[in-house]
């Protein structure tokens, strides 16, 4: 699709959180350039910008006008879409009851299409998003030994949940096994569960890879985490591996979050798609322990951790008992909904039949009865109400254009991004335009708020042809193309995007979509409250993902 010059000088002033999902996720692992290798050249790039990007672009009367235009444009939805009328946007509430049907209108007020069929063959709004909602209650988890029997509690010591949607999963006496960093990628010869069954057994896992903990950028991505460094995917390895349970280590620093995210994210109800089997293929229990608490349990495993950490990044690793059995009980309270993506399409002019798709997360945490203080209720002004009037403004911009564009743009509002990506993972398994026929995607995450930057930051450096075109609009505005300052914290695989990118690469979670990360925004709620992490950069973004 050829973007206009105005629209894309708009897209990077305005629209500053931008995701390439579905253009070619870049090189596989083995090809992936290294952060370190990245940095170094776009460090080169840098230095060899003339003294013509020093000046700022002049603006037509014309072109500031739209500026200015789309800026009030965003302040109004973001004013609706924070309000504390919307108590949050959490799925499967009032908060979404409003938001989806301010988003319908509003893309009907701009003479947008209804960009979905519904069950009577009728144009509609909204895809719906089959969601079941869990409130866990666990008990402590008992780790017990020859010589030794300790209860570890909820939140302060540990959290533990289930994926299995059913109302009650459980560990019982199940043998802890050390599998270092639970990573199985014949690609990286690397497979930390050699010749081992898990069958009644919970792995004990550490979190990120090996490429962090060496850093040696020859090892995975060096210090830019990989997707095996996910959290999400060593439970769902453990869950191959045929075990019973799995623990995550969890550290602050090789996480790239404190352990109150981890207490926070998993103290409220969780939200997952409803599945025909239940889950029933995931582990009993999925759960994390804090670092302390871990020592401790290597202690009495006559084992000391941090020597254990040091074996686990070579390769040839092997995995070991610690001689000790964990068990806990989770009782779960279930209830099934549909949750709603709001798509919107403006048709293609002579190729409808592909599309370019923008998508934006319009949820956020909604109302904690728990949280401390009278104000109870998580607005998500930045995260991601800014991201969701950013679609907008773009909508109303592509409706007002004099030609439409050759190929249809669809606009996609997910739901349930704070709960692991799930409405963009159901739209990407029952997309609204064939995936062959979706040319590009572009994802709005938490728009930048500090004002103009020199930078673009790019999060998952070489995994989108988008980057070509960004480098190139960046340019006309005298500014640059630079990489992310905290690749290890894994933030690529952490919006909406990563949905898609895994679809356009046909990767499998045992062969990661991608190598590199991104830098996070931080998930604002009123009086600064967040379970979230905090913002790591002040720049502008090209591709922010977010989320634990």
């Amino acid at each position: 699709m050829r973007i206009p010059t105005l629209w894309r000088r708009l897209g990077l002033a305005v629209a500053v959180a931008v995701s390439g999902a579905l253009t070619a996720c870049g090189k596989e692992a083995a090809e992936q350039k290294s952060s370190a290798d990245t940095a170094v050249q776009t460090e080169q790039q840098v230095q060899n910008k003339d003294a013509a990007n020093s000046t700022e672009p002049r603006l037509s009367e014309a072109e500031k006008a739209q500026v200015e235009a789309m800026a009030a444009d965003l302040h109004k939805h973001i004013e609706v879409l924070a309000s504390d009328e919307f108590e949050g946007r959490a799925p499967a509430t009032k908060g979404e009851e409003l938001t989806v049907n301010y988003l319908a209108e509003q893309f009907e007020a701009l003479g947008l299409e209804p960009g979905v069929v519904d069950t009577d063959g009728e144009p509609s709004w909204f895809q719906q998003v089959p969601v079941v909602e869990m409130q866990i209650e666990s008990t402590p988890m008992d780790i017990k030994g020859e010589d030794f029997d300790k209860k570890l509690q909820p939140l302060t010591e540990m959290v533990a949940f289930t994926q299995r949607q059913t109302d009650s999963s459980a560990l019982d006496n199940s043998e802890l096994v050390f599998v270092g960093y639970g990573i199985v990628a014949p690609e990286n010869d690397w497979n930390d569960y050699a010749d081992l069954d898990m069958t009644g057994k919970t792995a004990v896992i550490l979190v990120n890879d090996p490429g962090y903990a060496t850093q040696d950028k020859t090892l995975f991505n060096g210090n830019a985490m990989t997707y095996y460094g996910r959290w999400s995917y060593k439970f769902e390895e453990a869950a191959r591996q045929g075990a019973d349970g799995a623990i995550i280590i969890h550290e602050t620093g090789a996480a790239g979050y404190p352990w109150e995210v981890v207490s926070g994210s998993w103290s409220v109800a969780q939200i997952s798609l409803a599945a025909e089997d239940k889950n029933a293929d995931r582990v009993a229990v999925e759960a994390w322990v804090t670092g302390d608490t871990a020592k401790e349990i290597f202690e009495a495993a006559g084992l000391d951790l941090a020597a254990e950490m040091e074996t686990a990044k070579t390769r040839g690793f092997k995995p070991k008992s610690l001689g000790l059995n964990a068990s806990v009980e989770l009782n779960n309270k279930l209830r099934t909904s549909d949750s709603r993506n709001v798509v919107a399409k403006l048709p293609g002019k002579t190729q409808p039949d592909e599309a370019i798709i923008y998508t934006a997360h319009w949820d956020h945490l909604g109302v904690n009865e728990n949280a401390e203080g009278e104000d109870q209720i998580f607005n998500g002004a930045v995260d991601n109400a800014t991201g969701t009037a950013g679609l907008l403004a773009m909508a109303r911009q592509a409706a007002a254009m004099k030609e439409r564009p050759d190929r249809s743009l669809v606009f996609v509002a997910v739901t349930a991004e704070e709960s692991g990506l799930l409405g963009s993972k159901y739209y990407a398994e029952h997309p609204v335009v064939p995936l062959d026929k979706t040319v590009a995607g572009i994802n709005f995450d938490a728009m930048g708020v500090l004002g103009p930057m020199r930078d673009v930051i790019v999060v998952g450096y070489g995994n989108s042809e988008l980057e070509k075109l960004l480098e190139k609009a960046a340019e006309k505005q005298g500014r640059y193309l630079a990489p992310e300052d905290h690749p290890e914290r894994g933030y690529f695989y952490r919006s909406d995007h990563f949905s898609l990118a895994k679809k356009a690469c046909r990767c499998s979670t045992s062969t990661p979509a991608a190598t590199a990360s991104s830098t996070a925004a931080s998930g604002h709620r009123k009086r600064a409250r967040s379970t979230r992490p905090t913002p790591t950069t002040s720049r502008t973004t090209s591709m922010i993902p977010n989320g634990t």
